[in-house]
């Protein structure tokens, strides 16, 4: 069954690592992700982004998909599906449609009115008992045709949102979605910092998780943070083992190929780097 994020994060936030969250676009990828937090024993968090719910043909689908899924893999470690970057209006139906789990962004709004909205989801959500996720700073780099530039949040505001009820932070230190680029000046810890001083136990939320140096995930972990998301790397992990099995020349005797193994490649691709940000995270073993 599906689970609230909440109780996952306490545990994280009070043993000093993190649970992976891992963004699924289809069957395999939610196989892949799922199977390993099985195998490691590892709590762990699918992602989906409101783009990515349109191409699974819907939140009730992708619903379906997971906790069918779950039943049939025989999947007994906590398992929450979460909202990615959701708007008002897609956090409302993730919620109708079951999610356990959704994240309003609401960091390119006014303060005020992040606040009066994150406030209004919040009351839904302790209701209904499920985790929610809001954002203070936006995060840098483009993820469903959102660009934002990477900025750092205000403490101050953070303790604003948190005070609201929420179970998770994102604040901006300097992450950045996608690839990081060569001169990228490295997380800020000083307002990771001062943003961890202010929420107290709340645990917080580090969103861009590809390509950040380990040192820095590890000292992100050590000052608050007990949630990671990861897509770009599954994606680049998934693009490079599908296009080397293409290019191999792999069909079958020219009646095509078949789609069972040519996503097979990628999908082997995925698990191991699922396993290896979970280790890093330090959440192997602790379901």
């Amino acid at each position: 069954m599906l689970v609230s994020a909440k109780e996952m994060l306490v545990k994280a936030k009070a043993g000093k690592y993190a649970v992976g969250q891992f963004n699924i676009n289809n069957l395999e990828w939610t196989k892949a992700i799922l199977s390993t937090a099985q195998e490691l024993s590892s709590p762990v968090i699918l992602g989906v982004s409101e783009g990515a719910g349109k191409y699974m043909c819907g939140y009730k689908t992708v619903v379906g998909m997971v906790k069918g899924m779950i039943e049939e893999l025989g999947i007994t470690v906590p398992v929450a599906l979460h909202l990615d970057h959701g708007s008002y209006e897609g956090a409302l139906k993730c919620i109708e449609a079951g999610f356990s789990s959704v994240m309003f962004d609401g960091s390119h709004y006014p303060i005020a009115e992040n606040v009066e909205k994150t406030k209004a989801l919040v009351a839904i959500c302790n209701e209904k008992g499920l985790s929610i996720e809001a954002e203070v700073g936006a995060i840098g780099g483009e993820e469903d045709g959102v660009v934002g530039n990477g900025e750092c949040a205000d403490p101050d505001e953070c303790k604003m949102i948190a005070d609201l009820g929420v179970t998770m932070l994102a604040a901006g230190i300097g992450n950045i979605h996608g690839k990081y680029p060569a001169n990228w000046p490295g997380l800020s810890f000083d307002t990771l910092a001062a943003v961890s001083e202010k929420v107290g136990d709340m645990p917080l939320v580090l969103h861009g998780g590809t390509g950040i140096p380990e040192d820095m995930i590890k000292k992100a972990i050590s000052l608050g943070v007990s949630k990671i998301n990861v897509n770009t790397e599954c994606q680049l992990a998934f693009q490079a083992a599908t296009r080397a099995y293409i290019e191999a020349g792999k069909d079958l005797q020219g009646k095509g190929f078949d789609p069972r193994k040519l996503l097979a490649p990628g999908t082997e691709a995925i698990k191991q780097t699922v396993k290896e940000k979970m280790q890093l995270f330090g959440s192997v073993g602790k379901a």
